[in-house]
């Protein structure tokens, strides 16, 4: 289990979505826009957002250097944006050399994205990453083996669009969790 100091450590200093990617040099800002301009939500998924009714925290470990990163983290951003009075999304950098807590390594590596689905007052919830399952059939089929994906191009955009649909199936099963959980019905007496 997470230590829950650690949690509120973390988070209270990450930052959001836009200062963080601004932290890239300008080639990455490319990327990492290129992919947030191509991230759309449908209609129906805006809807299903911004119905939430529980205030959700997201702590994204990620590299603003990472291929996997640069192809995600703008998605679960378009996400946030959704409902941005609910769901309060901040980024954290994992330093290349920099190790991970024994609890956020997957599969045994320092793998990011690493994304951390908190409670309004930091309890954990959920952790999901490096990749969804449509990212991951995505790149078996290309059969990349032991290649990084760059971000250079973005991906596409029928793999954006399954992979934007697993982040939000994550998201909107955290804030079922939240939604249903006694401690927080006995709070908001709903």
């Amino acid at each position: 289990m997470i230590d829950a100091s650690y949690i509120a450590g973390r988070f209270a200093s990450a930052l959001p979505y836009e200062n963080y990617f601004r932290t890239g040099n300008d080639e990455q800002q490319r990327r990492w826009n290129q992919v947030y301009k191509a991230a759309r939500l449908t209609d129906v998924q805006r809807q299903l957002v911004a119905g939430f009714v529980r205030n959700m925290k997201i702590l994204v470990f990620s590299g603003v250097w990472c291929g996997d990163c640069i192809e995600q983290c703008p998605l679960i951003q378009r996400i946030a944006e959704a409902n941005p009075a609910k769901i309060d999304l901040r980024f954290i950098e994992r330093p290349r050399d920099g190790e991970l807590i024994p609890e956020l390594r997957i599969n045994g590596g320092n793998r990011v994205p690493v994304v951390l689905f908190l409670s309004e007052d930091e309890q954990w919830c959920a952790t999901a990453g490096d990749r969804t399952v449509h990212r991951y059939r995505a790149i078996a089929v290309r059969k990349l083996g032991a290649h990084c994906p760059t971000g250079i191009v973005p991906p596409d955009k029928e793999e954006l669009q399954a992979t934007l649909g697993d982040w939000l199936n994550e998201v909107e099963r955290v804030q079922l969790m939240l939604r249903l959980t006694p401690r927080l019905r006995e709070k908001y007496q709903d």
